[in-house]
């Protein structure tokens, strides 16, 4: 695929939130990472708002194990409470995603340098991310670093078909959609063999209006284009 990478993210917690479990102050994990946590990743490693990234496929490589812990989460009344967050243990997941160009951010286009963001995002990933990487929660921090998608053996190699039931598959924001609010997708996966191949957002027939948004603005004042970026990390490395 055009503009692609692929990568190993590991880690000994993850937490990708059920929010039906959120209701009473507990979490739940959801047994493997949604659409949106793992774009989440990819754009830890390298964003810009002119570019959109699309997760094509994860690899599921351990057994899935979860683990409960007692935390003492901040009341919103003052003070600690007391919750069980049921994390997942052990994790290593290996993606495949690619960008594209932000078609609903015309203000962007004196940034649409294929090659330098396709660059930046590989040079990103070899040096772990440009921000820190995080498994669906900010306390599970995680690594990144280059693979090939699919050559290294997994737990559930062979295993068959999973059913996940139904699943939050992300969040719609104004600047990826064109429309003034923000909305969440639902959908219902199934891991076959240990791959989850995601279907595009705009393909999610479940979808909820959750709040009106209106996107960033952004301007050759406070946006440094890829090239521009480029040129300063390849001075760094010189110097």
């Amino acid at each position: 695929m055009r503009n692609s990478i692929e990568f190993k993210v590991y880690g000994k917690y993850a937490l990708f939130t059920d929010p039906l479990t959120k209701l009473g102050g507990e979490k739940l994990t959801y047994s493997v990472p949604t659409y949106q946590a793992l774009k989440g990743i990819v754009e830890s490693i390298y964003w810009k708002p002119t570019i959109h990234i699309i997760v094509e496929e994860v690899r599921i490589m351990n057994a899935i194990r979860m683990e409960s812990k007692g935390i003492r989460p901040m009341d919103y009344g003052g003070g600690n409470t007391l919750a069980n967050y049921t994390y997942l243990k052990d994790v290593c997941y290996e993606v495949r995603a690619h960008f594209e160009f932000n078609m609903n951010r015309p203000d962007l286009e004196y940034d649409r340098n294929e090659h330098k963001h396709h660059n930046l995002l590989k040079r990103s990933l070899q040096a772990g991310g440009r921000r820190d990487i995080f498994l669906g929660a900010r306390e599970c921090q995680a690594y990144v670093e280059p693979c090939v998608f699919g050559v290294e053996r997994g737990f559930y190699n062979d295993y068959g078909d999973i059913h996940l039931g139904s699943m939050v598959h992300g969040i719609n924001y104004p600047d990826e959609t064109g429309r003034d609010e923000m909305e969440v997708r639902l959908w219902s996966p199934v891991m076959r063999d240990g791959i989850i191949r995601f279907i595009r957002p705009e393909e999610c027939t479940q979808v909820r209006r959750i709040a009106e948004m209106k996107p960033k603005s952004f301007n050759e004042t406070n946006l440094q284009t890829a090239e521009e970026l480029l040129a300063q990390i390849e001075a760094e490395e010189k110097a």
